[in-house]
């Protein structure tokens, strides 16, 4: 096992080695977004035609908080299997969590299910070697994202942020969680982590095979299909959501996922109420936000009071100023460290995946979000909306000017590497 204090040293090297190596991670310029209504069928057309996925109806969806419920529910997910599991994971480390997801999945590899566990060459750094043999000597195939190695150092920066499970290619769970006993209880005891979730079922979860599939192919050059993965004729009606899963891949030429926050934040005519644990956005970003309030927008945000990386949250207050004049609300999470990744807009379109708003989700990972088309799913994430404020701090403009000069030394110290975070 990797410990912890190593597991620090080596992330702190990477993220030198990055900045380094990779200049300004950039997004194109979106110098003016068209006037759309997100309840209007327009908003999803236009939303498909930038990131290639349109929106597909009849699909079952369930909302999952914090380990007591996501661990559960993946853990029945993969015992459930009869051909087939894909599992892309990019946090895979250490505690009960970790040993039980390894066992199930090499339990249903002994039972003849094709297993496929891609993980995160960074993300997975501190996994135990132990769990990786579980898996393996159980018949389960186990591949890394893109080794550290000298010889990739042009693409260490891209990582596979991505957490997807798709079983017997008809259900799946994604979402922002990762594999460690860090995730476990109930997002409200302090050293654990707050974080959501998503349960899918019907055909919206071809696209999140799809999204599996690419990454597989790029990091063992196998093409996954047939039946076994795609069996387009079981993915029937299973409910009455419509949904699209849109991917982003910057290494790729795209960043679709960008465009998408951008035209969400645009299109809002009521309230955006966003949860985020990593919230740096860019310029265009800042403008579109601050717009909305102007408009008349309720906006709300709710991030975290504490971080892993502290780094990473002086780089995210520098901006609060801007924000919090414009009537922006800005609130931080107390009880536990805030992990989730969601957005609600007018209460009817939301958004639950492991995208950061940040330079490094939008410019550098591999990313992947679950878009909602439905007002029930919408206002049962408003309900845990506003059970996070409840336990959240309010961030006034008063506090934040007062702020001490080791926070502005923080601010200062991270603008270098703003777009690397």
């Amino acid at each position: 096992m990797v410990s912890g204090l190593l597991v620090s040293e080596v992330m702190l090297l990477f993220l030198i080695v990055a900045v380094l190596i990779a200049g300004c991670a950039g997004v194109p310029r979106h110098v003016e977004l068209p006037a759309l209504d997100v309840r209007e069928p327009a908003f999803a057309a236009t939303l498909g035609a930038y990131t290639g996925t349109t929106v597909v109806g009849g699909n079952r969806i369930e909302i999952l908080l914090n380990g007591d419920e996501i661990f559960p529910a993946k853990l029945a997910l993969i015992r459930k299997a009869r051909t087939t599991i894909n599992y892309a994971q990019y946090v895979f480390e250490d505690g009960p969590p970790a040993e039980e997801v390894a066992a199930a999945l090499a339990e249903r590899c002994r039972a003849g299910v094709k297993v496929n566990v891609l993980l995160d060459a960074v993300g997975a750094l501190a996994m135990p070697g132990e769990h990786r043999r579980t898996m393996t000597d159980a018949g389960c195939r186990v591949e890394t994202y893109r080794p550290l190695n000298p010889f990739t150092l042009d693409r260490v920066n891209y990582r596979n942020h991505r957490r997807i499970l798709v079983v017997d290619g008809v259900m799946g769970v994604t979402g922002g969680s990762g594999i460690s006993g860090k995730w476990a209880g109930n997002g409200r005891q302090e050293g654990y982590w707050r974080d959501t979730d998503i349960y899918l079922e019907g055909p919206v979860v071809e696209q999140l095979q799809g999204a599996f599939a690419e990454n597989w192919l790029e990091a063992t050059g196998t093409a996954i299909g047939g039946t076994d993965y795609f069996p387009r004729r079981r993915l029937d009606v299973k409910g009455a959501v419509a949904a699209q899963v849109v991917r982003s891949s910057p290494a790729g030429g795209s960043t679709a996922m960008y465009t998408m926050f951008l035209l969400a934040l645009a299109s809002a005519k009521q309230s955006i109420h966003i949860t985020n644990p990593y919230f740096v956005p860019d310029e265009t970003m800042i403008k579109t936000l601050i717009a909305a309030a102007e408009r008349g927008v309720k906006v709300v945000l709710v991030i975290p009071g504490a971080i892993d990386h502290n780094l990473v949250r002086q780089a995210s207050r520098s901006e609060f100023g801007r924000l919090l004049k414009s009537g922006i609300r800005i609130h931080e999470y107390r009880p536990a460290l805030l992990h989730s990744k969601t957005m609600v807009v007018d209460g009817v379109w939301a958004t639950v995946g492991s995208t950061n708003l940040d330079y490094r989700s939008f410019a550098l990972n591999e990313e992947l979000n679950v878009v909602v088309y439905d007002s029930v799913t919408a206002q049962r994430l408003e309900k845990i909306f506003e059970q996070d404020l409840a336990n959240s701090r309010p961030v006034t403009y008063k506090a934040w000017s007062r702020r001490g000069l080791p926070s502005r030394f923080l601010e200062l110290l991270a603008f270098p590497i703003r777009e690397q975070m």
